[in-house]
């Protein structure tokens, strides 16, 4: 025999009938196992269905492409915005050529309000609060999916802001043809009641479909820029008004008091204060030269050099550390874009700053510093309320057109220093507005009958005239509001920006305020 045969053999297995001829399932099997097949799959299209609908709702909702939204934008009676006292800042009205678009009653609020463009889109709070403004958004867990079941698919909602108008126009009017920012606001709640950037522009023209194109190439190209929120996003250099910061760090870490006195500073405010070689200076006076001065008397004459001391004293690593701590190194989380400023540049080999001589400049605002007034604002705030800082917020509530309300509370952001410092700073921004050799600094701010508290800034610019600032609240003892005034290239604080702020803080507790 072969080995192929016998290899065949070897190889060969008893066959089972069984394992060859088996019974058919019975009906009821197969029926099951359909059964089971179609439920899967509706489960599978309802969970699809249900991960679309409810936890994607949002988002779709959100999509600039989707549908509903577009239509709601071309033919829906968009929400008003509102003022605090209920004047309209924005509304929708029917136009011959563009069908629905927006009226801005007062182009003072257009860095608030925005604009609405069916050609340009949104900026402003007509961004921020579009869903709501259009009615596709807040109907609670599941609205998304009702809507789609309703004759009416959207509710808009009116704004309501925080923002008085009367005090917008005053501040505009104030500011009047000269670049920069005011910043009005509770200290408590972080409700901002003015918020103005000069120059703005018209957002009618930019609504219009004939002439919204043409009118932003023309803003764009603006040396002025127009466009750019000067309150939120304007990064300045903040000059003496920083004073209260250097103050804060130093008092959080000890290393400086109220009572602290440099004994070389009364010669160097007349010869200069030589830091490396670099030579720090006083503005010129003719007061508190004979002795050496203490916090709340550096803080009325504003002396550079008692600063500059307290800076170098307090350290790099402090000061760094105190910005970050009081959010100067980071855009605000507010309903409008912001931008962060700094306290140096952030590459130098001392925490960031270059040299001692850029450490000492930061004492007293210069070298590298940039702030938004929004920042100086919430820093002043937070000095007024006694060392808690609040969000900044600009709507109170939203108001659908079935009358449901809701109320948008205040945030806060935690402690930011002692309320032993914040009494301490508050002191000397008090006696920086009424001291009795405050009158050419920050003595212009005074609101007769009410204790005052500010500081004056004097930012200097290479070959430009400085930026004027004020900072400042009022009474002192029970902060109702706080003022922040930038006037680019408007000179010294004393001659432009504190004068400002004092009528300011005077219109609002004497006139605008409610009972």
């Amino acid at each position: 025999m072969s080995p192929r045969l016998r290899r065949r053999r070897r190889d060969a297995r008893p066959v089972d009938p069984g394992s060859v001829f088996r019974p058919a399932p019975g009906i009821g099997t197969a029926l099951m196992r359909v059964a089971l097949v179609i439920g899967l799959l509706y489960g599978g299209i309802a969970l699809g269905l249900g991960w679309w609908q409810v936890v994607e709702a949002g988002r779709l909702t959100d999509d600039p492409l989707n549908p509903l939204r577009l239509a709601a934008m071309r033919e829906a009676d968009r929400g008003r915005i509102l003022d605090a006292r209920g004047r309209v800042l924005a509304v929708s009205v029917g136009d011959p050529e563009d069908g629905q678009r927006r009226r801005y009653p007062y182009p003072i609020v257009a860095p608030i309000v925005g604009y609405q463009s069916l050609l340009l889109g949104t900026a402003g709070l007509e961004r921020t609060y579009d869903q709501q403004l259009v009615g596709l958004s807040d109907l609670g867990p599941g609205g998304d999916l009702l809507r789609k079941l309703r004759p009416d698919p959207v509710d808009p909602a009116d704004l309501v802001l925080s923002v008085d108008l009367r005090l917008q126009r005053m501040a505009a009017q104030l500011l009047g043809d000269d670049r920069g920012a005011v910043v009005i606001l509770e200290p408590s709640t972080g409700r901002v009641l003015a918020l103005v950037s000069s120059p703005t522009y018209d957002p009618n023209r930019l609504s219009a479909l004939t002439t919204g194109r043409s009118y932003l190439d023309e803003l764009r190209t603006d040396p002025d820029a127009p466009l750019l929120d000067r309150a939120t996003q304007g990064r300045y250099v903040p000059g003496s008004v920083f004073k209260v910061v250097t103050a804060i760090a130093g008092l959080e870490t000890g290393a400086i008091r109220a009572s602290t006195r440099y004994t070389a500073q009364p010669r160097q405010s007349r010869e200069g204060f030589v830091v490396d070689g670099f030579r720090i200076r006083d503005a010129a006076r003719d007061v508190q030269l004979d002795d050496p001065l203490d916090l709340d008397e550096a803080m009325e004459v504003s002396s550079n050099i008692w600063f500059a001391h307290a800076a170098l004293d307090t350290g790099a690593a402090a000061m760094s550390e105190t910005a970050r701590v009081l959010g100067l190194d980071r855009p605000v989380a507010f309903e409008l874009p912001t931008l962060g400023g700094q306290v140096n540049a952030g590459d130098g080999p001392m925490d960031g700053f270059t040299d001692r001589p850029e450490l000492a400049s930061a004492g007293f605002g210069q070298g590298k510093v940039l702030v938004t007034p929004l920042q100086m604002a919430l820093v002043t705030a937070a000095i007024a309320n006694g060392g808690e800082m609040v969000a900044p917020r600009i709507v109170d509530r939203l108001v659908s057109a079935d009358g449901t309300v809701r109320e948008l509370g205040s945030r806060g952001l935690g402690r930011v220093m002692s309320a032993a410092t914040a009494t301490t700073v508050r002191d000397a921004m008090v006696r920086a507005v009424e001291g009795r050799f405050a009158e050419n600094v920050a003595g212009g701010a005074k609101v007769p009958g009410i204790t005052t508290a500010g500081k004056s800034g004097s930012a200097e610019l290479d070959g430009a005239p400085p930026h004027s600032w004020f900072v400042g609240f009022a009474p002192a003892e029970d902060p109702r509001v706080v003022v922040v005034v930038v006037v680019e290239n408007g000179g010294a604080g004393a001659d432009r920006a504190v004068p400002m702020g004092g009528r300011l803080l005077e219109a609002w507790l004497t006139r605008l305020a409610p009972d």
